[in-house]
Order: structure tokens, then C-alpha cells, then sequence
């Protein structure tokens, strides 16, 4: 064999070498605390759930199904647990960070605004906001992912009698409103039984909008919900809506008009690529409709059961509350950073009763997103990402709404709901202090190729773990890189002081350490703090869209006092 062929040879070596996997020493220390005679037996797995996970409701028939999701293995015993089985249990899918059950567990029956909504912005794109095509298939995806709010732009068609789904103002290609009408229909309560909203940015003349009144009415049927009233005092409970769909628009003004010319309705100026405008943007009272069409128009308006509108003049204005009927505002990522600064009290009051929808702003091209908790932070129930991108703020967007059985509505904490109105700008005290230790990872062999990461070694993982929520509360930390091994160990703590627990998402991202500094992506994840699990818990690994590993993931240890 030459000096070269032995090279190389050696070097593969390397990377396909494994070492056999050891429990770190706290779980030896663990297991030998609750077993005995080396063997962990149904109730002494039972006392571990419930001493040490955590799991304070964990029965004899909780740990039996443990044992029976061990059976088919050789490290099995009938007596009960060894090391090995209790360590591949530790990594198995019954201990993840999260409720596996993923029940519904917040109270659905408040009114909608009492709720954060995972909401979409332009869901028909499949990519940047210039050029991309338009399809369905990113609504089928939000919706199977449990999104709860897409939004269509609609705009007359190239021979003005019928109605697309496009970007307008860029070179971005049409979709049919039916196909996309259908595609809901389909799809909306496959991840989900809690309603559907569709916010429409209507660009359409009053003949068009007699279509659209038609096809969401042949489409949806039993499904619209329909209110008895179009001055609601409340919005209606989450759960008294399951399984309907909702329409939110501006609703066109019924006024007799002279002129035969044909008019636009106050929601018809167009969104150039960087402009900010959403559909709230125009305001109240321009809308226009010919005096023939006053007809169409009624029944185009019974549709909407979520009015948005922008009320004239300041601030001030957008923000005033009318005792006497509810509605949604929408306002750009910018807009909602502006009004903040004076008027974050403001903001929090208008979304105790009313829906705010904040947008990502015109210039953001490449469908990248920004951050969800200045409007989370402010009671904002419609925080609108970009679906179809990926990266830190869209995985914290998914990690939120991993909570409450991942229906796709958050109940939002009662500090933002309290009659003595929450001031976002105030500093709290510390509330709860989180302890992370990172064990060890697993899996990257069997989900990556053996070069994907280096030709010629084992990759050198390291993991950054961090707090994403309000500022007082940010925070990130890192291991170290171990070197050249499949299955690193890192055996380090760290710890999170949280001012705003309730609204804290825990990030964790492994990454493949690189000299030049462009370190090689190895897997994420986000968890919403206020449902973490306490314990030794296996964390499964996403992609960069969100798309779970198969077999890669962590093992780590959560503290919360």
C-alpha cells in the first residue's frame, strides 16, 4: 500500500470509527440511586419520573409503557432496567422536552384576543417577495405546520373579470383564488381543529368582489363562519369556532356614488417592493363602490367577521377603543417599533379587547423575518412571518408555538390581560432562574453522510444555547468545540436568569467549528420555556426549516426554580 493510499485509508478510518455510546456520570449516578442490584424496577422508574423528572401525575402505567417501548430490544429485562436500557430510554422519544401527548391544555374559551395566533405573512409565495412563484403549496405546508392565519393578496386578473393571488408590483407569478380557497378547505384542520383566519389585502373592484363572495361561499359552506353582526362587542372564543374559517378584510363602504367610473375600495394602493403599506394601511371611510353594485358590496361585507381598518390621523387614533364593537390593525415591523417608544401602555390596552397584526416591512426581499417579541411583548395576537425562509427568528417563531399541544393558539400570560395595564418598558424582578447542562449528542452519524461535515476527520461540534424572549431576559452561551467525534460529550452548565418566563423560548443550536469562522450548521432546536419539562431529556434536532432529524439529538438536563 503506497503512503498515500495508507492516508487516506487512515483518514476514513477515522471518520467512520465510533466509539460504544456511555451514559454521562450523572445518569450512572441516577440509575444506581434508583435501582437495586443493578435493575431499575417498575416502581423504582416510577419514583425517578416522579422524585427527579418532574412528573409529578406519573403512574405505574406510565413506567410500564417505558417497559414496553424496551421489549423488542436484547438489553431488556423482564425484572426490570438495566443501565443500558435505562440510558436508551433516557434518549428514546417517551422523554422529550416537551408533553408527548401534545394536548390542548389553555383555557380556549376566552375571546380571540386573549390569544397569540401563529400567523403568516404573504403565505402563497414559495420564496423572496420579488420573483418567487405563487402556489398553494406553501399554504398546505403553514397549515400542516398548524399556522392559523394566512394572508392572500388579491387582485384582478389580466382581463380584469376575474381574481388572482399575487404579490402586486413585482414580477412575482399569479395564482389562482379558488386553488388557494381549496387548498384551505383541504388542509385547515389537519394539524388543528381551532379556526382559520384569512386576512385578505383586497385590491378588487365591487364586480370582483361579488366573485369572491361567491367562491368563499361555495367553498367553505358550513365552514365560514358567518357573525349575526358586523359590530361585534367581542370576538368569539377559539373554542367556540373549531373547525371554522373566518374572513378579515377591510370592509368595503356602502355609498351611493354618481359616477359610472369604475372605483377601487380603500384597500387598492399598491405595495411596491419598498413600500410597508399591509391592507389596514389606507384609512377608514375611502372606500368606494358604483351605486349599482351597493348589493354586491352587502354581501362581499357579510363575509368578513374580523374588521380590519386604520382609523384617520395619529397614533393616538389607530389605537382608540370603541366600547362598542372590536377590530383588527395592522402595522408594519417598523410602525410597531416607532410607536413603542411612547406608546407601549397604549398598545397593550388596544390588544386586551382588539387584534393587532404586525408585518415584516416592504424591504425585507429574501422573506427573512425580524423579532416576534416586540409585538408578543406588547399583547400583538398576529405576529406575521414570512413561512416559507428559515432562520433564528422563524425557529423561534415554531418553538413558540410547539405550546399548548401545538394547535397554533397561545394563550397569552394574564400580566398582559390585567386591568392595571402591563408597561413593557419596565424592568421586573427575576422571576425563575433556568439551568441547562448539555450532556451529549447523538445521531449525526446516522442523518449526515460520514464527509458532509470534513473529507478527511470527524466533525468538531460544539452547541450554542441561548434565551430569545425580552430584552431583560436575552442571553447566549457556548461549549466548547470537542474535537473529531460523531458522539461528543460537553458535560457543561449554564445558567438563564428570567424576568418574563411566560414568554421565554429556549434556543439551542448545534454547530460543526470551522477556522475561518463560516462554522457548518448541525441542527436546532426552540423550546417554549413555560412548558419545558424538567429533568434528563432527549432534545430532537431540527433542519433549518424546521423539519425534524431523525435520529439526531441531545442529551440535556433542565433546572427551573
Amino acid at each position: 500500500m503506497s503512503r498515500q493510499s495508507f492516508k487516506v485509508c487512515f483518514c476514513f478510518r477515522r471518520i467512520f470509527k465510533l466509539r460504544v455510546l456511555e451514559p454521562p456520570e450523572d445518569v450512572k449516578i441516577l440509575f444506581d440511586q434508583y435501582s437495586q442490584n443493578g435493575t431499575m424496577s417498575l416502581d423504582n422508574l416510577r419514583g425517578f419520573l416522579v422524585e427527579f423528572q418532574g412528573e409529578y401525575n406519573a403512574t405505574r402505567d406510565d413506567a410500564q409503557a417505558i417497559f414496553n417501548s424496551l421489549k423488542h430490544l436484547n438489553i431488556f429485562s423482564r425484572r426490570g432496567l438495566h443501565l443500558e436500557a435505562f440510558f436508551r430510554y433516557l434518549l428514546g422519544d417517551l422523554n422529550g422536552p416537551l408533553s408527548p401527548s401534545r394536548v390542548v391544555h389553555h383555557d380556549m374559551t376566552q375571546p380571540l384576543a386573549h390569544y397569540f395566533l401563529y400567523t403568516g405573512h404573504n403565505s402563497y409565495l414559495t420564496g423572496n417577495q420579488l420573483s418567487s412563484d405563487s402556489s398553494v403549496e406553501p399554504i398546505i405546508k403553514a397549515l400542516r405546520r398548524g399556522v392559523r392565519v394566512i394572508e392572500l393578496d388579491l387582485w384582478p386578473g389580466s382581463k380584469k373579470d376575474e381574481v388572482e393571488v399575487r404579490h402586486g408590483g413585482t414580477l412575482t407569478n399569479p395564482v389562482d383564488l379558488l386553488n388557494c380557497l381549496n387548498a384551505i378547505k383541504d388542509n385547515a384542520f389537519q394539524a388543528s381543529e381551532y379556526p382559520v383566519v384569512i386576512t385578505f389585502e383586497d385590491h378588487l373592484p365591487a364586480n370582483l368582489q361579488e366573485q369572491v363572495a361567491e367562491m368563499v361561499t361555495k367553498t367553505f359552506e358550513d365552514m365560514l363562519y358567518r357573525p349575526e353582526t358586523d359590530q361585534l362587542r367581542e370576538f368569539p372564543s377559539p373554542e367556540s369556532l373549531k373547525k371554522k374559517v373566518m374572513i378579515s378584510t377591510k370592509p368595503p363602504k356602502e355609498s351611493k356614488i354618481s359616477s359610472k367610473k369604475e372605483q377601487w375600495n380603500g384597500e387598492t394602493a399598491s405595495k411596491s417592493d419598498t413600500e410597508t403599506c399591509d391592507e389596514d394601511e389606507v384609512d377608514e371611510g375611502e372606500s368606494l363602490q358604483e351605486e349599482d353594485e351597493e348589493m354586491t358590496v352587502s354581501e362581499y361585507r357579510h363575509l368578513i367577521s374580523i374588521n380590519a381598518g386604520k382609523p384617520k390621523g395619529a397614533l393616538q387614533n389607530w389605537l382608540s377603543i370603541d366600547e362598542k364593537k372590536v377590530r383588527r390593525l395592522s402595522l408594519s415591523e417598523q410602525e410597531l417599533e416607532n410607536a413603542t417608544r411612547r406608546h407601549g401602555v397604549d398598545i397593550v390596552r388596544f390588544t386586551q379587547r382588539n387584534l393587532l397584526r404586525v408585518y415584516p416591512k416592504g424591504t425585507r426581499i429574501t422573506s427573512s423575518n425580524y423579532n416576534p417579541f416586540v409585538g408578543w411583548a406588547h399583547g400583538a395576537q398576529m405576529v406575521a412571518f414570512n413561512m416559507q425562509g428559515y432562520g433564528k427568528h422563524l425557529w423561534v417563531m415554531q418553538g413558540m408555538f410547539k405550546a399548548n399541544g401545538g394547535c397554533g393558539y397561545v394563550k397569552k400570560p394574564d400580566f398582559l390581560l390585567s386591568n392595571e395595564v402591563f408597561d413593557p418598558s419596565v424592568r421586573l424582578p427575576v422571576k425563575k432562574i433556568l439551568k441547562v447542562t448539555i450532556y451529549m449528542g447523538v445521531g449525526w452519524d446516522l442523518d449526515f453522510r460520514r464527509t458532509h461535515f470534513d473529507m478527511y476527520s470527524p466533525p468538531d461540534f460544539f452547541v450554542e444555547v441561548g434565551i430569545a424572549g425580552v430584552p431583560a431576559d436575552k442571553a447566549k452561551f457556548k461549549t466548547i468545540a470537542i474535537e473529531d467525534d460523531w458522539q461528543p460529550v460537553w458535560n457543561e452548565k449554564f445558567e438563564f436568569k428570567l424576568t418574563v418566563p411566560e414568554l421565554a423560548v429556549l434556543r439551542i443550536t448545534v454547530l460543526e467549528y470551522d477556522t475561518s469562522g463560516k462554522h457548518d450548521f448541525g441542527g436546532q432546536t426552540c423550546l417554549p420555556i413555560s412548558e419545558l419539562r424538567t429533568g434528563i431529556r432527549a432534545i430532537p434536532l431540527h433542519d433549518r426549516r424546521g423539519d425534524k432529524y431523525k435520529n439526531t439529538k441531545l442529551l440535556v438536563q433542565f433546572e427551573l426554580n
